[in-house]
């Protein structure tokens, strides 16, 4: 039987809050599929600990302290290679996830459904119990495959189209028919779900479609 389960998908933990952070510590840490490699307050401490713990996924506040997450992002990035950053806010903010986007994060999540996300997808399970996502993964098409693997390197809708020739309308397609088929709701828990199974890895460095995704 294949063992669906990689090794736990590193994360770093940026919030100017002591309320929220130590909710999502506790969570992280009692999930297998998740390891908190550090947890910082500020932008000094975040871009140390992102250059030295190398993380897959950081969650980032958009208020760190005095400083917006926002106005920090294309250092992290830079220190932390192939990092895919997520931006923790307590509202829907359309300004917000157009600048974050232009910067290259997957998106903006609210607290709480970013706690229920990472609770839902982080959970153990037995190799007994795996069958399901085989049966899920076993109903991917080649080309939702291709379209899982770039959207797990930080692709956008765009650059997914270029790279396979393909229009942003039959990329969305895809999109919606992966959704659907492995029970994902958007393009965050998508990479939860593909990192944890293998249809997609963290990228060692990070690209120029991604530098420069919009």
């Amino acid at each position: 039987m294949t063992n669906l389960i990689t090794e736990p998908i590193r994360v770093l933990l940026i919030d100017g809050h002591a309320v929220v952070p130590a909710g999502l510590r506790l969570l992280i840490e009692s999930a297998t599929g998740l390891k908190l490699v550090g947890e910082a307050g500020n932008r000094t401490e975040a871009l140390a600990m992102a250059a030295q713990e190398q993380p897959e996924i950081i969650l980032l506040d958009l208020d760190v302290n005095r400083d917006s997450g926002l106005d920090f992002l294309p250092e992290l990035l830079s220190v932390a290679n192939g990092a895919r950053v997520i931006i923790l806010t307590g509202g829907r903010d359309s300004e917000a996830h157009r600048s974050a986007i232009n910067l290259a994060a997957l998106g903006l999540l609210p607290g709480e459904k970013a706690r229920a996300v990472l609770t839902e997808k982080s959970r153990t399970k037995e190799n007994k119990k795996t069958d399901p996502e085989v049966a899920k993964i076993a109903t991917l098409s080649k080309r939702e495959r291709e379209v899982i693997a770039l959207v797990g390197a930080g692709l956008r809708s765009k650059q997914i189209a270029e790279r396979l020739f393909i229009s942003e309308i039959t990329v969305r397609h895809h999109l919606t028919s992966i959704f659907s088929k492995l029970d994902v709701a958007d393009r965050f828990e998508l990479i939860i779900y593909a990192y944890r199974c293998k249809l997609a890895h963290p990228p060692s460095s990070t690209s120029p479609d991604q530098t420069h995704a919009s």
